[in-house]
């Protein structure tokens, strides 16, 4: 088969590197990749979010089947469009895009189908919404409706800081018009996990759990990032939280796409506060998780072409997705300011220095012209370790990160700890 993966972050190296093993691919291509896919798949340059380009390219280069890795494509129809150039494409289409696209979109989901999640109101008017402050208490919950790269959620912990986000996001657009709607919701005590689940028509299948770590600093202090690391398996989860989760959220949620004619092909990835409650769902992205597939794939056994081409062929049921045992821990190393603004074009080294069996995803990097890889993005790096512990693993991790070096480069330090 020829098959074309579509993105350029970490996520997507971590899928291009799992569908690399596969014997069942003639060529793999990846648009528009990145230094680090380079290595596993030719990268064809095309934007992510250039759909024209993206489906002309597939069509005239005989693809056999397409996988979208970033959620503003996915937002935008790419499946639906790839589909109707009659190419087997990986991905939820427009309609389900918006469980993601959408944050008021899902909490009404969540609520006409009775699966456990925050309380929450939505605001258009910023007047109102500061009329309203402090609705739940604090810390107070925002979130921007709209996509915002994975930053849209902004946590006051008092009045004046509420006041201050809103103006930020409703008044200053720091989101663009992500904002233009707002849901607020109550803060959820607990820990957070992640869970991905491959999803057709008839079925859901969870991978293995995953722990990500959004916050920047250590201690999950500072504002959001796209995430700064990742662990697989939780070590949160037992089986009575996989059970609850199966049953109160995973069963409800496949029901309700029934119900709703919503016709998932994909990975649904599942946000999740464990509270005292029983878990509820913070989030709903359409798509594999960043950085957690990058923890997730590295201990996936199964040919992974064999579960995507079984999921667009809606056959999901017939295939056993096997693991390892091993755990596995990525450490993000990121460009000094992240998620602020920060330099790019920053010279890496040391990744000839790692060992062996650790794999180092590429998130944001490229050739520069004078073939040197450098930094291009706020998450560089993505160093993963597997071992027969977790202990094992987290320390392999760090231990290979602190080899490879660029200027201003950051790591938190707590990767793999559990933050209560």
């Amino acid at each position: 088969m020829r098959v074309l993966v579509v993105g350029g972050g970490g996520r997507e190296h971590a899928i291009c590197w799992k569908l690399a093993q596969s014997s069942k691919i003639s060529k793999l291509y990846c648009a528009p990749g990145n230094a680090g896919i380079a290595d596993v798949a030719e990268c064809v340059p095309v934007g992510a979010e250039d759909i024209d380009g993206i489906c002309a390219w597939a069509s005239d280069n005989n693809i056999d089947l397409a996988v979208i890795g970033p959620e503003v494509p996915l937002a935008m129809g790419i499946v639906d469009r790839l589909n109707e150039a009659g190419v087997k494409t990986f991905g939820p289409n427009a309609k389900c895009a918006q469980l993601e696209a959408s944050k008021s979109f899902t909490k009404a989901f969540l609520a006409r189908h009775n699966i456990p999640t925050a309380g929450y109101r939505e605001f258009t008017d910023k007047e109102e919404l500061l009329a309203n402050v402090g609705i739940y208490g604090y810390p107070m919950v925002l979130k921007a409706d709209g996509l915002a790269a994975g930053k849209g959620v902004v946590i006051p912990e008092d009045e004046e800081s509420a006041v201050a986000a809103i103006e930020e996001m409703m008044g200053d657009k720091v989101f663009g018009n992500a904002a233009d709607k707002i849901v607020v919701e109550e803060f959820l005590t607990g820990v957070e996990a992640s869970m991905l689940c491959f999803v057709d028509h008839n079925t859901i299948v969870p991978m293995e759990s995953a722990q990500d770590y959004k916050r920047i600093y250590d201690g999950d202090k500072g504002p959001n990032t796209g995430g700064m690391g990742t662990y697989s398996p939780s070590l949160l989860f037992d089986e009575d939280i996989e059970k609850q989760i199966r049953e109160q959220i995973l069963l409800p949620t496949l029901r309700g796409f029934q119900e709703d004619g919503l016709d998932f092909q994909g990975v649904l990835f599942i946000g999740l506060m464990l509270s005292e409650d029983g878990p509820k769902v913070i989030e709903f992205n359409n798509r594999f998780g960043d950085p957690e597939t990058q923890s997730v794939l590295r201990r996936m056994e199964s040919d992974l072409l064999d579960v995507f081409t079984a999921v667009v062929d809606n056959r999901l049921n017939e295939i056993e997705i096997k693991w390892i045992d091993d755990r596995a821990v990525t450490v993000v190393l990121a460009s000094g300011g992240y998620p602020g603004s920060y330099a790019k074009g920053k010279v890496i080294t040391g990744l000839d220095k790692v060992d062996d069996d650790i794999v180092v995803f590429h998130a944001g990097t490229k050739f520069d012209e004078e073939g040197r890889i450098v930094t291009s993005g706020g998450r560089v790096l993505g160093v993963t370790a597997t071992g027969a512990t977790h202990d094992e693993a987290r320390a392999k991790a760090y231990a290979n990160a602190e080899r490879i070096e660029f200027e201003g480069a950051y790591m938190r330090k707590d990767i793999g700890l559990i933050n209560r």
